[in-house]
């Protein structure tokens, strides 16, 4: 069965527009999820940090390449932080140095996250989202205008 979701702007600064996915079944964010998931876990309080850090530095630099881990194929846009090691990863997707997707994660416990379901599963939709937004980029429905992704406002994908 398929999902519907959509795009919703999270932040945006000077340098980067930050997006996430929401299921229409819950109406929350994959990053909201993520966050909700870690900020009371003291255990994993380090790795949460290095991800904020990270968001910091995006906000304030532009979502550069070199600030992500490539996780995905060489055709799509998914990526990770941290990328340096640690426990916990969030996936994302790469669109350009200006604009980012921030999907969800989890900890990472297996040395891919192939063999995880639940990282697999996040990846999985990120990746299928790309593809459609990627089509709806080629086509024309949805420009990218600077750091803005236009017309994705009320434009609802089913991955």
């Amino acid at each position: 069965m398929k999902k519907s979701t959509h795009l919703e702007l999270v932040e945006q600064s000077e340098r980067v527009s930050l997006y996430s996915i929401s299921f229409e079944m819950d109406r929350t964010t994959e990053f909201e999820r993520f966050l909700s998931k870690f900020e009371e876990q003291a255990l994993l309080n380090e790795d949460y940090q290095k991800i904020l850090y990270a968001l910091s530095i995006i906000l304030d630099k532009g979502a550069l390449e070199r600030y992500f881990r490539p996780e995905g194929k060489m055709e799509d846009n998914l990526c990770a932080l941290p990328i340096e090691s640690g426990k916990i990863r969030l996936f994302c997707l790469r669109i350009s140095d200006e604009i980012l997707i921030l999907g969800n994660g989890d900890i990472k416990n297996t040395p891919k996250y192939e063999d995880d379901a639940k990282l697999l599963g996040y990846a999985l939709d990120l990746q299928k989202f790309d593809l459609l937004l990627k089509k709806d980029i080629e086509e024309g429905i949805v420009t990218i205008e600077e750091k803005i992704l236009t017309n994705v406002e009320d434009k609802q994908y089913y991955i």
